[in-house]
């Protein structure tokens, strides 16, 4: 777990039920749309093979006050293999 208060960290679920706390790394737009590169790199020391990363859909919510939400949202295996390239060619050096 993530501990590093400075770190912008979500806690999503995975498909097996899994609890994971993922660190967000960046949003970007693609055809329109906003994603977000999240990471389970907490600097927790992991090497960089150990280290998976996950691009979801980011959907702006409003809850029952009127405050701004976000909400982050599979997307689809093509559109996936397609924001991966993305994220390789644009962010690969960092």
């Amino acid at each position: 777990m993530c501990n590093n208060e400075e770190l912008d960290i979500i806690e999503l679920e995975s498909e097996s039920g899994e609890l994971l706390h993922l660190r967000v790394d960046r949003y970007f737009f693609y055809n329109g749309d906003e994603y977000v590169l999240l990471t389970d790199d907490c600097g927790d020391g992991k090497a960089a093979e150990e280290i998976s990363h996950y691009v979801m859909k980011v959907v702006p919510l409003e809850d029952e006050d009127g405050e701004k939400m976000e909400e982050f949202v599979p997307v689809e295996d093509e559109l996936m293999d397609q924001l991966i390239h993305v994220v390789e060619s644009t962010f690969g050096d960092e």
